[in-house]
């Protein structure tokens, strides 16, 4: 009786939506945090923006043939398929908006790491949190607790501390950190736009979006100010070809899934892991081994996080959503 009802808790919380948004988001992370790595990898044939604008018409692709082959199943198992509704004009703002962002953040990260140190560019955008308590709060009335913020201020301290002592001993890069400095203010915006999406469209179709917008606006970019547009080596592909699947279908999917039950500004400070998770990669793969700071990093922002997540304003109240 007793382990009967224990398996039954177990299945329970395993298929609580909050629990499920949680593990979403902590896969996403992971998949996330893989991007400057095979980033890195890409760049052995491609500039900058060509690695990203491959990463965007590659998903664009995958996420067409997705959205094929659902309409597809939709039509032979109802007998009487629905009627797309169309979109309203909040919804097509929000949708072009997220995509805006997301070009945007990437580009003008990628511009910063050609005109400032890693270290620079990685504090900048460190301070994304802020802007999304920051939007927030402007433009939707958000409130977050006490015991949010302190964890927030602490996990920050954390993710600060990871690039002090690079950036201590660094030149003067004005330029590059501007640009890094911006590119968190649109990375902030990112969850505030997905959540409010997320009550009306599925991960799937946001991203679809992302990735179109994305593709059309870093296009010419790329054009005028690269080389090559497409890698020409099989390793190369390969290198591309992950960094669409695994850091924008997998990762941003997954990371648009958790905000249907988490805060819009906790999942941002959660972004805080990202970094220490790709030195710890980046050991791996590339034998770069990690100094103290990061680990002692890791264990601050893990203690600001735990701080944010007993706090009422980590997990959203009940949506209505249509998917």
């Amino acid at each position: 009786m007793l382990k009967a009802k224990l398996k039954l808790s177990y299945e329970q919380l395993l298929a609580a939506p909050t629990t499920i948004a949680l593990a979403s988001l902590v896969v996403s992370l992971v998949a996330l945090s893989f991007s400057p790595i095979l980033i890195r990898l890409s760049e052995g044939e491609l500039g900058p923006n060509a690695t990203i604008f491959n990463r965007f018409w590659i998903s664009t692709i995958a996420f067409t043939m997705w959205n094929g082959f659902t309409t597809v199943r939709q039509q032979l198992s109802d007998n009487q398929p629905q009627e797309p509704q169309p979109y309203t004009i909040r919804q097509l703002l929000l949708l072009l908006g997220v995509g805006f962002v997301m070009f945007a953040t990437l580009a003008l990260w990628a511009w910063s790491l050609a005109h400032t140190t890693v270290a620079n560019s990685t504090l900048m955008h460190n301070l994304a949190p802020l802007f999304t308590v920051l939007g927030g709060w402007l433009f939707w009335g958000k409130r977050f607790d006490t015991k949010f913020l302190s964890g927030m201020l602490v996990a920050i301290a954390g993710a600060c501390l990871l690039a002090y002592h690079d950036f201590s001993s660094a030149g003067d890069k004005l330029q590059g950190d501007i640009a890094a400095l911006l590119s968190a203010g649109f990375l902030g915006l990112y969850p505030l736009l997905v959540e409010q999406l997320r009550t009306q469209f599925s991960p799937i179709t946001i991203m679809t979006w992302c990735s179109v917008i994305g593709t059309v606006l870093l296009l010419p970019i790329v054009i005028l100010t690269e080389d090559k547009l497409f890698p020409y080596s099989l390793q190369e592909w390969i290198y591309v070809t992950f960094l669409a699947l695994i850091c924008q279908i997998l990762g941003l999917v997954l990371y648009a899934y958790s905000l249907r039950k988490l805060s819009s500004g906790f999942v941002s400070l959660c972004d805080l892991f990202v970094p220490v998770l790709s030195t710890q990669e980046a050991w791996l793969l590339f034998s770069e081994k990690p100094s103290w700071v990061t680990f002692v990093s890791f264990a601050v922002i893990l203690l600001g996080v735990y701080v944010t997540s007993t706090s009422q304003s980590a997990i959203k109240g009940e949506v209505e959503s249509a998917n």
